[in-house]
């Protein structure tokens, strides 16, 4: 099986953005009561099962079973009687909800993710089609299920073949917008080790370093709109809460975030073609960027997307044959990629590789590329001696190379 999501915007109605905000809203309120339920439950398991909390306890049957998404979905058809504005929403939407809060709580345990929080007013922006009928997508429309046909612009064609498996709706400050997942019953092959191999390094002063001498200075995407948006969040502060002014004032700083977002997108898709011109493999650090948010520069790190970039890099891989692999980030700054001796750890400042063992000089970001380079190739079994065409494959740690 092969997926791919395309990505459309909508062209509702009135009445069609209507029944989207009325279904967001009873979404957000079955995610909230199902999460109510499940923090009602451990709560009630907290303390020794001698002694009560001095303050307050839950008392819930020792017999009760654990929420889940199973037996949430049992009483969520039970509550339809109870509350008929259910009955309007798909059934599949609201199972989808639920599946939601499963994979949150799960990404807790396993991820170590926050415990799930309640979901404002507003806050809930998307629900899913996990599945839809025959023939869904006719001439610019598709057709959900309760809702009807809603136009979009169909920017490129489906391509024949391709059955369309889920719709996900989404809300954002540009309007409404649709991502299809598209499935074909095809086997597509992994690209394979060969041909050029590049090494790289990121950072905040060079946003890549590359194996062969290339640097790439880091745009300051939310650094530069961050004095228009500094602006726009204090005319928020001066508006009435929930009056229409104060609405519009803050769909302005939703549209600059997304506008500062796409713009972000846009150059990580363009660099990541840009490397996969003349590359044939690419090395990556496989890095640790939930620590890297939260440190002191975690608002630099978090504007510059690495998250982002490398996955970015890694679907342009495969759509163009590149291979691509993450190695060990550690320590690539303080390993000399010419003879291998550790220098030591290098600071901030100190933009310069300088081996005292071989003389080697270079850039510190060039030669931290040129170790991720050589860990790559150790990895899928090269070595910087082989010969492709009469030239290196790897990049030769001492003489020169062409730029991307």
């Amino acid at each position: 099986m092969f997926h791919l999501t395309y990505e459309f915007k909508l062209k509702p109605t009135q009445n069609q953005i209507a029944i989207f905000e009325d279904w967001l809203e009873q979404c957000r309120r079955v995610y909230n009561y199902a999460l109510c339920e499940r923090k009602d439950w451990i709560k009630s398991r907290s303390c020794r099962i001698n002694a009560c909390s001095l303050h307050s306890q839950y008392i819930i049957p020792a017999d009760t079973p654990r929420p889940t998404y199973f037996n949430q979905s049992e009483r969520l058809t039970q509550a339809k009687n109870k509350y008929p504005e259910l009955k309007k929403v798909s059934a599949q939407v609201l199972q989808q909800t639920l599946k939601r809060l499963e994979k949150a709580f799960v990404a807790m345990w396993e991820q170590k993710h926050g415990f799930p929080r309640f979901k404002k007013p507003g806050k809930m922006r998307s629900f899913v089609f996990p599945q839809l009928g025959a023939n869904s997508i006719q001439k610019r429309r598709i057709n959900l299920p309760k809702i009807g046909w809603v136009k979009f612009h169909q920017s490129r064609e489906i391509p024949d073949g391709s059955t369309v498996k889920q719709a996900h709706i989404v809300k954002r400050a540009s309007g409404w917008y649709v991502l299809l997942i598209v499935q074909w019953d095809v086997d597509v092959p992994q690209p394979t080790p060969q041909g050029k191999a590049l090494g790289i390094d990121v950072g905040l002063t060079s946003f890549i370093a590359t194996s062969n001498g290339l640097t790439v200075k880091r745009p300051r995407f939310f650094i530069d709109a961050e004095c228009k948006l500094k602006l726009l969040q204090k005319r928020v502060s001066r508006k009435r809460i929930g009056s229409n002014n104060w609405h519009k004032a803050q769909k302005k700083v939703a549209k600059l975030h997304e506008y500062v977002a796409r713009c972000r997108k846009d150059w990580h898709s363009k660099l990541a073609h840009q490397i996969c011109n003349d590359a044939g493999m690419v090395f990556v650090e496989d890095l640790h960027l939930v620590g890297l948010s939260r440190s002191i520069l975690g608002k630099h790190c978090l504007d510059a997307g690495f998250g982002q970039f490398f996955n970015i890099l890694e679907q342009t891989c495969f759509k163009r044959g590149v291979y691509f692999q993450k190695v060990d980030s550690r320590k690539t700054s303080q390993i000399c990629p010419s003879c291998g001796v550790e220098t030591g750890k290098k600071e901030l400042s100190q933009r310069t590789h300088a081996c005292s063992n071989c003389g080697y000089t270079t850039d510190r970001d060039v030669a931290a590329a040129q170790v991720v380079l050589q860990r790559g190739l150790a990895a899928v079994g090269h070595t910087v001696k082989m010969l492709a065409e009469g030239k290196f494959i790897g990049v030769p740690m001492r003489q020169e190379s062409s730029c991307l």
